[in-house]
């Protein structure tokens, strides 16, 4: 864990007040790197480091081979010139020995260049500096971008970790104030809300609502929560990564396309800390950065997203949508893409404590609340290896709970090996957490090994729970065939079911209900991956175009 002594040590950071630098020790994640591990790649989404020791070489990819074109020392910092201008590291920053980073995130480094400007002219310049010279950028504005909003909430409150989780899923930028902190009155600008009002919400030159509805501040922040048009060609259901490619997909094929959101762009992959699988991200992107990309390119296509909106029921023989508060839209055709969630433990205390400290997937936007503690993962599959791997460069500790023998067993190999290396992750196998204990935040697990039979009790500061997921097709009507776990039947499937009436063959991803397609992990299938669920977001729009093609010529006939 980075110290507030250590911060004071690097020159850029040695004017900051005390109370800033003990903030940035609270939230920066400490980062070991052996040589040749990479702190920031070329592309990666943007952070600010600060090299506390050892040596980084800063690596240009010419025709697809890394070349060394300069190198950082203790006491530089790296990515003033993303952190300044927003975009994305324009060059990667490769340990050269073993080295030691601090990593501060956007959200952090903004709060602290809110209350110390000296801070921001400093790294504006530094990264002005470096962006000067023949081919480069001058002029660079140096000012961060303002708040959108500032939220007051406590820690562990769950409708607060909701309302966090909400704007960061939907790229806002906001200040958390936590009561306790020394500067939250200043911050504020007056009294904070009482306990009883908390989380209240401030919009930066607006209202401020106390204990929000998500659709309420969706409108104050003037998110798309209302349809412009009545009929569409594409009404998607669900923007995660098979609705966001859909979207896409159906908005540069000009059809009128709709998706419609219950939360926030991103689905389940959007609570993953990295995924590391995708094509043409080598350093692995989160899921919120993956997300947020995917809907900026739908947004630009044409597409329409709206969040905060629910459907209630499908009428499958007109393909009418009925969406919660009266709004009905007509569909030529539709792609569910509504995904899973999480299966909820229904061990002892987890119901209660959910929100305060016990979490379903493993989003970015949790590491503040994980920075110097101890916590847990519950399962081992490639999403728990992930958020153990993210979380140990900010926790004390983090111990993966799972009922097998090995990691191996549900893990892919490359997370394996990364675990390895990591001195603060360590597993408890053949084991299964049978109750949680605490009062405003969890604070102990029971952990009963099922060789021995023996209960064991466990501090803890935080859970993180990914033991599976079931679809989400319980309001689907039941035309719609489903198989005997909920995942929607598509294709041949459906064929073998005997559900399907017309004298073609289904297309590969139409349901039984003709014009009526599904995509992504709640179709039934054996490939539940990021990259499987964008590639049949796609297809699914080439089926849709072919089915509205033949549609036309019936009429026309």
């Amino acid at each position: 864990m980075v110290t507030a002594e250590e911060i004071e040590r690097v020159p850029y950071f040695a004017a900051l007040s005390a109370e800033s630098r003990e903030r940035l020790a609270r939230t920066s994640a400490d980062i070991s790197l052996a040589p040749g591990e990479y702190a920031a790649h070329e592309g990666d989404a943007r952070a600010l480091f600060a090299l506390l020791e050892g040596r980084i070489e800063v690596v240009k990819l010419v025709d697809g081979i890394p070349s060394v074109v300069g190198e950082r020392d203790p006491g530089d910092l790296i990515g003033e010139v993303p952190i300044t201008l927003g975009t994305v590291f324009p060059v990667g920053f490769r340990a050269a020995d073993p080295s030691r980073v601090m990593r501060i995130e956007p959200h952090d480094y903004h709060s602290i260049a809110a209350l110390e400007p000296g801070l921001v002219k400093a790294v504006g310049a530094l990264a002005g500096n470096r962006m000067s010279g023949p081919g480069g950028l001058s002029g660079i504005a140096a000012e961060p971008p303002p708040p959108r909003a500032i939220v007051v909430g406590d820690r562990w409150d769950a409708p607060c970790a909701d309302l966090r989780r909400f704007l960061d899923r939907n790229q806002i930028t906001f200040t958390w104030l936590q009561p306790d902190a020394d500067d939250a009155t200043e911050q504020w600008g007056g009294p904070l809300p009482p306990a009883e009002d908390r989380p209240t919400i401030r919009v930066v030159a607006g209202k401020t609502v106390v204990r929000p509805q998500l659709r309420r501040i969706a409108e104050l922040l003037e998110l798309d929560t209302e349809p412009d048009l009545a009929e569409y060609d594409t009404v998607i259901v669900g923007a995660g990564p098979a609705g966001l490619a859909a979207a896409v997909h159906s908005a540069s094929e000009r059809l009128r396309t709709i998706v419609i959101e219950r939360e926030a762009p991103g689905g389940q992959a959007g609570t993953s800390s990295r995924i590391e699988n995708y094509l043409g991200f080598p350093a692995g992107v989160s899921g919120e950065e993956l997300a947020s990309r995917a809907f900026q390119q739908a947004r630009r296509l044409g597409a329409e997203i709206l969040v905060t909106r629910a459907i209630e029921r499908i009428d499958a023989g007109s393909r009418r949508v009925f969406l919660d508060g009266g709004d009905v839209l007509q569909a030529r055709a539709i792609v569910l893409a509504c995904g899973v969630s999480w299966r909820h433990l229904s061990a002892d205390g987890f119901d209660r404590l959910a929100g305060k400290g016990v979490s379903y997937g493993a989003a970015r936007s949790e590491a503040p609340n994980t920075h110097g503690i101890d916590v847990h993962i519950i399962g081992a599959g490639n999403s728990a290896g992930q958020a153990a791997m993210f979380f140990s460069t900010h926790a004390r500790s983090v111990t993966i709970v799972y009922r097998g023998e090995s990691l191996e067993k549900g893990m892919a190999r490359y997370l394996v090996d990364q675990i390895a290396t990591r001195p603060n992750i360590g597993a408890l196998f053949h084991s299964e957490v049978v109750g949680a204990h605490g009062g405003e935040s969890i604070e102990a697990i029971d952990v009963r090994n099922s060789q021995t039979g023996e209960t064991t009790h466990h501090e803890t500061g935080g859970m993180f729970i990914f033991i599976g997921a079931d679809a989400e097709t319980g309001w689907l009507p039941p035309e719609i065939a489903l198989d005997q776990d909920g995942y929607v039947l598509t294709g041949t499937e459906v064929s073998a079911a005997g559900g399907w009436t017309l004298d073609r063959d289904p297309y590969l991803l139409e349901t039984s209900v003709p014009g009526i397609f599904a995509a992504g992990d709640v179709r039934f299938g054996p490939v539940k991956r990021v990259a499987a669920a964008v590639g049949e977001g796609s297809m699914a729009v080439a089926f849709v175009a072919q089915y509205l093609r033949e549609a036309e010529l019936d009429l026309q006939v």
